[in-house]
């Protein structure tokens, strides 16, 4: 397929979603992928089952400059309309629970295997043709050329530079050069990802392409990553590698009630995850450690109640017992040892307002390493919010690269679907 109608940067879930779409139309499509595999963020997903969206999808969970712009694909194409598919093709899957009863995330009950099956099966059936190893050497539209040059690094001529007489262009079209050769069309879909996890194929291509075309790109960081920590918090969190319990983390803009884990990096799990997208380097967090609880009112009630006992006695009830020593440690070591009896009452509260709020300042992130997501991106006051296509007639933008970040819970595969089919519809 030298000459198809649409070509598609990407084979993950929002390219493949757009290619099927725009082939069921009539179109002929061509995917070029420049990994071995299809999918690979979709295979290691949620623990090799894939949370493949939410039930709750609404425009609150997520980030954008532009709050507004993803209402538009989301309602185009929903959860329901993704959990049809899967139904279609008999792919079992179950909703996952947590402490505070069902989340609205779903995930595959086998494997995320059969989610990747299932859209190379759709790809199939309506005549998507898909090259993997394929790395794009260039892209030339008479109104700009991208040149990858892996000698002096990723380079872009700017708008206008276009060729025109050289028996790549087809009127309006695009040319992609690669190292399969190369291939026209009338409209590219760039559906290349972001930088998270450079091992699964993040890149910068999208970025490049976007600004080589006068798109706006918004300031990118790693979304949805653990926190590091150094000094006596690393010690601790090192100590602690593997525990995890539930907490609300908050800072000033957001907070969050998921189970934390400690790693030997630091703070990892749901609730961290979460708040790292509202987290701004230099910044304290803060993790209120019972959450169910007036912390203030229990501890005075276990004072009354129980006075020969010690404190630990009764967090050890409601803490990972690990955690407790190192708060002990960390927050009443001369008291460990004494009755509550004994304990004035300000001793009591102080340690209750620690209990509520333990400030706590990370030294970072584990960064695009680790990221499930990139935050920012491309602007999407530069995209149609109904179809993705850019100013530049015939050229679309979807997925990660976008400027719209969901939460953790499988709201990033539907950002994926909803944007990919948006585009398929319009090409």
């Amino acid at each position: 397929m030298k000459n198809p109608d649409l070509i598609v940067i990407g084979a993950g879930a929002a390219g493949l979603m757009c290619a099927i779409t725009a082939a069921k139309r009539g179109r002929r499509v061509l995917v070029l992928e420049r990994s071995n595999k299809v999918g690979k963020k979709i295979l290691m997903s949620g623990g090799g089952r894939c949370n493949f969206t939410n039930l709750y999808v609404n425009p609150e969970r997520y980030l954008s400059a532009n709050p507004h712009f993803c209402k538009s694909a989301l309602s185009r194409f929903t959860q329901w309309d993704f959990i049809a598919l899967v139904e279609q093709h008999g792919i079992e899957y179950f909703e996952k629970e947590t402490v505070n009863g069902l989340s609205g995330q779903l995930f595959c009950q086998q494997s995320s295997k059969l989610i990747v099956a299932m859209l190379i099966s759709e790809c199939q059936r309506a005549g998507v043709e898909i090259k993997l190893n394929c790395e794009i050497e260039s892209v030339i539209h008479s109104s700009a050329m991208w040149v990858n040059n892996k000698q002096t690094g990723n380079n872009r001529v700017s708008p206008g530079s276009g060729p025109t007489n050289d028996g790549s262009m087809t009127g309006s079209g695009f040319c992609l050069r690669t190292n399969q050769g190369k291939f026209t069309s009338g409209s590219l879909v760039v559906a290349a990802g972001g930088l998270s996890i450079p091992r699964l194929g993040g890149s910068t291509i999208a970025y490049e392409l976007a600004e080589c075309f006068g798109l706006r790109v918004l300031p990118k960081v790693p979304g949805l990553v653990p926190f590091t920590f150094t000094d006596t918090m690393l010690d601790m969190c090192e100590r602690l590698a593997g525990i995890s319990t539930e907490a609300v983390l908050f800072n000033d803009r957001q907070s969050f009630r998921e189970d934390l884990l400690f790693t030997h990096r630091g703070l990892s799990g749901p609730a961290a995850l979460q708040l790292s997208s509202y987290w701004k380097p230099g910044e304290p967090i803060n993790a209120r450690l019972l959450p169910d609880h007036d912390t203030q009112n229990l501890l005075l009630d276990w004072k009354q109640q129980h006075p020969r006992s010690l404190l630990r006695t009764h967090l050890d009830h409601l803490l990972p017992r690990k955690l407790v020593l190192e708060l002990e440690q960390l927050y009443w070591p001369k008291l460990a040892e004494t009755a509550l009896a004994e304990w004035p009452n300000v001793s009591l509260e102080a340690v209750a307002q620690r209990l509520e709020s333990w400030t706590l300042k990370p030294a970072g992130t584990e960064g695009y390493r680790t990221a499930e997501v990139t935050l920012g991106g491309i602007d999407s006051r530069d995209l149609s919010s109904q179809s993705m296509e850019s100013k530049t007639p015939g050229l679309f933008f979807i997925g990660e690269a976008v400027d719209v970040t969901g939460h953790l819970g499988g709201f990033n595969f539907q950002w994926a679907w909803s944007s990919g089919f948006s585009a398929g519809s319009a090409v």
